[in-house]
């Protein structure tokens, strides 16, 4: 999956909300552990990712549920209007409310929350949410 705002772009912010995947993450969990996907096809965080899980991430009291090993931590990333192209690492809420502050209309900015696991790289899409004015969805 491209980390772009263009799902959510359009959408009516209201009905946007917060898009969770955690139906997916039970998917793949579940093939892993029936053996029919292997962890060098689960545990593929890119390089930077993995950099910006190290440095720019939360940390979470969830265990890996691949390598069982190492607690999962959230890297967040925001797209939108005078944003890099590549987007912005968001590490402190503050930082995410202060765009939502500068925003001019709801949904202006787009937040992918990621959980990686530092240990054995594994990475899953964990939610997407509309970021704007007159408020932003809270990031679990």
């Amino acid at each position: 999956m491209k980390f772009r705002p263009e799902p959510l772009a359009g959408a009516d912010a209201a009905a946007a909300g917060v898009i969770d995947y955690r139906l997916a993450r039970r998917a793949v969990i579940s093939e892993f552990r029936k053996g029919r996907l292997s962890s060098t096809d689960v545990c593929d965080a890119h390089p930077e990712l993995r950099r910006a899980a190290a440095e720019y991430s939360r940390p979470t009291t969830e265990t890996c549920p691949i390598c069982e090993d190492a607690q999962l931590v959230l890297v967040s990333y925001v797209f939108g209007p005078q944003l890099p192209s590549h987007g912005r690492c968001i590490v402190e809420l503050k930082e995410l409310a202060a765009l939502a502050r500068r925003s001019t209309r709801r949904g202006e900015y787009v937040c992918y929350v990621v959980e990686v696991c530092p240990a054995c790289a594994w990475n899953h899409l964990h939610q997407v949410f509309a970021v704007g004015a007159r408020g932003a969805a809270a990031e679990s």
